[in-house]
């Protein structure tokens, strides 16, 4: 048996999310399928380094797989790819040592998430376009009150008796391209919805309805004002999976121009 560690990125919008569900389909069960038919056998275990939820799309998701093979990595992602729909690509492949695993090893991951501030008619599958006029300098605020070790509980739909809600937020910018407005979230992990009701919460700041005083009191206590203001998953990428040695975050960019 060999492990080796799968780079891919998706388009989520055709997707009821990354893991596998029953009647449903999934980036996961998509990547299962097309390794099965490569390997000639479904004797092997994959696993994401986490979930992305039903629409939202990646940049950069890894897992790692589990497999008898003779073939080479690069001939490996060929034939996967050459089973995979257009929207889910392989980048790379590559092998190593046993004990990898994409969720355990990863340190953190980063997402991006886009709103437009104009009607588009090329990226409505990629943004979330909001018609009130915003405030970047109010929704830079907003950021910047979420930053540091908190108690997300009141941004996720995850029980905080089973898990842990607990969460380092190492950046929260906000990037202006034009009429594109994207924010890059980076944290030690994420929980369920948790990013999507971050950025409802600055969107809120921006329409001038949220202060960072009371972002700072939704850290502290239980309220359940996020959940009602929840972006669209559309406008929302999984940019990068980190793991030890790797280089610093590279320059944000926005996944198309406006």
């Amino acid at each position: 048996m060999a492990r080796f560690k799968i780079t891919l990125e998706y388009e989520g919008t055709r997707y009821s999310g990354w893991q596998v569900q029953k009647n449903a389909r999934t980036v996961q069960g998509e990547l299962i399928g097309a390794f099965a038919d490569a390997l000639g056998s479904r004797d092997f275990e994959l696993m994401g380094s986490g979930r992305t939820d039903a629409g939202v799309h990646a940049l950069m998701q890894v897992a790692h797989i589990e497999a008898r093979t003779q073939l080479a990595p690069h001939i490996l992602r060929m034939k996967v790819n050459d089973k995979l729909p257009a929207d889910v690509n392989v980048i790379d492949i590559v092998k190593v040592e046993p004990k990898f695993h994409a969720r355990h090893d990863a340190t953190s991951r980063t997402y991006l998430y886009q709103i437009s501030r104009r009607r588009t008619s090329f990226g409505k599958r990629y943004v979330w376009w909001v018609k009130d006029t915003l405030s970047a300098d109010a929704m830079r605020a907003a950021c910047a009150a979420f930053e540091g070790f908190h108690d997300f509980r009141s941004f996720t739909k995850d029980d905080p008796e089973e898990k842990s809600t607990t969460v380092e937020m190492q950046e929260c910018s906000l990037h202006e391209f034009g009429d594109l407005i994207v924010l890059r979230i980076q944290g030690s992990h994420f929980l369920w919805k948790m990013v999507r009701q971050m950025v409802g919460i600055i969107v809120e700041a921006g329409r001038g309805a949220m202060s960072p005083a009371q972002i700072t009191q939704m850290l502290r206590t239980s309220t359940t004002i996020p959940a009602t203001t929840t972006a669209p998953p559309s406008g929302l990428f999984l940019e990068h999976v980190r793991y030890k040695g790797d280089g610093p975050a590279p320059p944000v960019r926005p996944t198309f121009r406006m």
